[in-house]
């Protein structure tokens, strides 16, 4: 590469990073990210909804994102909200992806660039089936999971794969419940002062410990999954609150997981108005 075409990259590269820092700067990118923390607190709350349905034997719906909104969808003005949900959940994932590469990756701080990476690709993931929802398309997640998992059984770098999947989803999980009891999620937010904090502590406490547990379920199903080489035992949350329904004094137990995940969306509002960002 010549010296004219290495200057020239350079300055690219510069007005990139620029234009980048601005965007992660600007007022109205801050609000669309933390409308994205309002719209996966509507997500979890309506995800609760759906679980306890599943405990009293109504579930008619998946108790999963994509059953949240595909709930929002069939409302009055649905596919609208839904489109606003799709913004905002890609405006925080956007954010997060800037936060770890402006904040942190381009400074060598890998431990938390790569957190914001995971994060942003969490965010990402789950405005991928609003898009989705309002594009008129269909979501199913356990199918989905279903369908890779008989994939990935066959072969034995497949299960292997499955295997380190669900241990790493189980991690995730096991990272909520220290994080909510621990209360490090505070570190997250202006922390409101007297009886306001308090409550946002319990709600948040409660909130991340439940979904912790979710998560844990579901790891474990993908591991019992690469185990039995069984596909049909794969799912996401919804196989996986269904499978808590049926143990004994499950249904009970899903309560209790389901409450604990509509707490967590009360935390995401909280974190929507006073988030540190």
């Amino acid at each position: 590469m010549t010296d004219a075409a290495k200057t020239t990259a350079q300055r690219t590269a510069k007005q990139a990073a620029e234009t980048a820092h601005e965007l992660h700067t600007s007022r109205w990118f801050e609000r669309a990210a933390r409308t994205g923390f309002a719209v996966n607190g509507l997500l979890h709350v309506l995800i609760g909804v759906l679980a306890i349905s599943v405990a009293v034997g109504a579930g008619a719906d998946d108790a999963d994102p994509g059953g949240a909104l595909r709930a929002v969808a069939q409302t009055p003005g649905g596919l609208a909200l839904v489109w606003v949900l799709a913004a905002g959940l890609a405006a925080l994932s956007i954010w997060f992806l800037l936060e770890a590469v402006l904040q942190h990756l381009l400074e060598r701080e890998w431990r938390p660039g790569l957190v914001m990476l995971a994060k942003a690709s969490a965010y990402g993931a789950l405005a991928v089936p609003a898009v989705t929802i309002g594009l008129g398309g269909q979501v199913d997640s356990d199918s989905d999971v279903r369908e890779v998992s008989a994939s990935l059984v066959q072969t034995p770098l497949g299960i292997v794969v499955l295997i380190v999947a669900g241990l790493a989803v189980v991690a995730v999980g096991a990272f909520f419940i220290m994080k909510g009891a621990r209360m490090t999620f505070l570190d997250d937010i202006r922390t409101p002062l007297g009886d306001t904090r308090k409550a946002v502590a319990v709600v948040g406490t409660v909130g991340y410990i439940a979904k912790g547990a979710a998560l844990i379920a579901v790891g474990v199903l993908v591991i019992v999954t690469a185990v039995t080489a069984d596909p049909s035992s794969a799912g996401g949350f919804d196989e996986a609150f269904r499978s808590v329904a049926e143990l004994p004094f499950g249904a009970i137990m899903l309560v209790l997981v389901a409450l604990g995940l509509m707490a967590y969306g009360f935390y995401c509002f909280v974190r929507a108005r006073r988030a540190k960002l």
